[in-house]
């Protein structure tokens, strides 16, 4: 009898909806073709155990789970296997031990589900250890280059909608501007699709500059008319008027974006006399049930990874791309870097809404169509 072949699949990096939904998927598409799936746990950090830390999935142990937030394999967003923090503080090279890891659990292939960072360390752990690799994107931040989408952010993007929602009835009831900062890293698609489906009044985003003046002048124009609140949106990474970061380092000596909400609420209630309350929204974007969309596309992404394995194809990531699942090179997707499209369809359709979202040209009057 031939043997059986083994794939294994992992979840590397922040969590996020719809991750269940491929893992899923992998596990029942891999019964078409008679695979074994093995989930490792943790990410990376499973295979570097011993003995390593993964679990035979079958259809009975995936059931179910489509509807579920997070990861039932676990994920980490620190301890790379090339500088992987040590009890003594220092950094040490274990992807070796890694590498020796796939090979330990007999692999023939894995699916890794990551982001450009998670998916550029797994290629270099594939190129280096002989591994057949296949990717899967994922990221709230919807950053990841060659996709249209990423597993997690229509998820992320609902609850931050549902947040503006929320925010704007107390806005309106208590006559206040409401500021709320969004994740995103260094992108601000989340801020630029929440603050148009949330009906936000100025939405500020890391790719355009802006101004408080102008801020503030969206505001006061808005209360002089007789609209007695206004909903700003803010990106995490959006910088102050001066070009400067506002960042944090936690306990494990990461350095996190986080608090420029708090800084544009202070500039607005100083400069207009308004009474302003800030909400950082944080983590609520990574969990909570998936989205239909994050399903789907976890379900398709799932599907596709198993069959470029049965194919032979390797080193590359499924995508979206014109409404459908393609195969793109990992090289290629991991080096672009997707970032909101200041001439793209999203700006246009904001400002010609009348919101106000940085210093761009106002005789351009842009517009979404080609």
């Amino acid at each position: 009898m031939p043997k059986r072949k083994r794939i294994g699949i992992l979840t590397s990096g922040g969590d996020c909806g719809g991750l269940n939904a491929v893992t899923r998927a992998v596990v029942r598409r891999a019964r078409d073709y008679d695979m074994e799936v093995f989930g490792i746990k943790d990410a990376t950090v499973g295979l570097m155990a011993r003995p390593v830390e993964a679990e035979l999935l079958d259809v009975k142990r995936v059931s179910g789970i489509l509807r579920y937030g997070g990861t039932i394999l676990g994920t980490v967003n620190k301890g790379n296997p090339f500088a992987f923090p040590m009890p003594d503080g220092s950094l040490a090279d274990r992807s070796a031990e890694v590498i020796e890891g796939y090979h330990r659990l007999g692999l023939d292939a894995l699916i890794g589900v990551g982001g450009d960072g998670s998916l550029a360390i797994l290629r270099k752990l594939a190129l280096q250890g002989n591994w057949n690799f296949v990717g899967v994107p994922k990221t709230i931040d919807n950053d990841v280059g060659a996709t249209e989408y990423s597993v997690g952010f229509n998820t992320a993007l609902s609850v931050a909608v549902e947040a503006l929602d929320q925010l704007t009835y107390t806005a309106i009831s208590h006559s206040r501007v409401m500021v709320m900062e969004v994740m995103g890293r260094d992108a601000g698609h989340i801020a630029i699709s929440a603050g148009i489906a949330g009906g936000a009044h100025v939405i500020l985003i890391p790719e355009i500059p802006y101004t408080l003046e102008n801020v503030c002048k969206k505001i006061i124009d808005r209360k002089e008319r007789g609209n007695n609140f206004s909903i700003v949106v803010v990106a995490e990474a959006v910088k102050t008027e001066s070009g400067a970061p506002i960042t944090y380092t936690n306990s494990l000596g990461q350095c996190l974006y986080g608090g420029i909400g708090q800084y544009i609420g202070n500039e607005i209630a100083l400069r207009t006399g308004i009474e302003t309350r800030v909400m950082i929204l944080g983590h609520l974007q990574r969990g909570g049930t998936p989205s239909p969309l994050d399903r789907l596309l976890g379900a398709a992404f799932g599907v596709a990874a198993v069959d470029l394995i049965a194919r032979g194809q390797f080193d590359c990531m499924v995508a979206w791309q014109n409404r459908r699942v393609v195969a793109v090179p990992l090289a290629e997707a991991v080096a672009q870097y997707r970032g909101v499209e200041v001439d793209g369809a999203l700006v246009a359709t904001a400002i010609g809404l009348n919101t106000y979202v940085g210093e761009l040209d106002p005789h351009r009057f842009p517009s979404p169509l080609p």
